[in-house]
């Protein structure tokens, strides 16, 4: 018994990776998250059980637990049971809790890594995470809410950083978020993108600064939307002027770092 854990990308089809291709198109059931692209549930076999495991706003609190419990099941029934998940497995998708759970079941378990909207989705908005005297690294951080109620990220400590950060589901929250770097000592004209719906026919990017992210947040930006702050927010490489751009930005902050 073995259940794939297979990352369906950031939307787009045609950026599966080849190895999570071949195992949907062998699949005799499939598991998979409400944002996965249709046209990537249509490359599994028309004799596979497909099964719509997505999590709703204001959903049962146990929703994990129940598909976990399906994963267990599934695979006691099936030869070729494929969990796909958007983005990778690993990265915010509950992946690993998973993998506990069908290990615990006895049930074997294999990692497909898949490309994260963490860096596909500022790269389809024509954003360099890292950039030579712009941002020497990145940091990836939920804008989630925990159930619990507690905020577990050290925003100073973010707000520090000076490098790129990039924050996965954070739509709802983004007036939160700003606030929060803001008040950490972020500087209010920091470069903020918000990259919708990044590499589907629905891409929508925009741009605004820290300081003015609350109020372009409020009932603008759309889930799902990846969260691009700092000085390469500001950037497009498909801009006829993104040469000019950057030199004018990294004069700004003061060279290479």
């Amino acid at each position: 018994m073995t259940v794939y854990l297979v990352g369906a990308g950031p939307g787009s089809p045609d950026l599966l990776t080849v190895r999570a291709a071949r195992l949907l198109a062998a699949a005799d059931i499939v598991v998979h998250d409400r944002l996965v692209d249709s046209r990537i549930l249509e490359m599994a076999p028309s004799t596979a059980t497909v099964i719509d495991a997505g999590k709703y706003p204001g959903g049962p609190s146990d929703a994990q637990a129940h598909i976990n419990a399906v994963l267990v099941d599934a695979a006691r029934r099936a030869a070729v049971v494929v969990r796909l998940k958007g983005g990778d497995p690993y990265v915010f998708g509950r992946g690993a809790e998973e993998a506990v759970a069908l290990r615990s079941a006895g049930v074997e378990v294999e990692v497909v890594p898949g490309v994260s909207s963490a860096i596909a989705g500022p790269a389809a908005a024509g954003i360099p995470v890292t950039m030579r005297g712009l941002s020497s690294g990145f940091t990836v951080v939920t804008g989630h809410q925990d159930p619990a109620g507690t905020d577990p990220l050290d925003w100073e400590a973010l707000a520090r950083l000076g490098t790129t950060l990039v924050v996965l589901m954070g739509a709802s929250r983004a007036a939160t978020i700003a606030d929060r770097l803001l008040t950490a000592g972020m500087a209010p004209a920091t470069p903020v993108a918000a990259v919708e719906s990044a590499t589907s026919v629905e891409q929508r990017v925009l741009r605004t600064r820290l300081d003015e992210l609350a109020d372009l947040a409020e009932g603008t930006i759309r889930a799902p939307a990846v969260l691009v702050v700092g000085e390469v927010a500001g950037l497009d490489v498909a801009d006829a002027e993104f040469g000019a751009l950057v030199s004018e930005m990294a004069s700004e902050t003061g060279g290479g770092r």
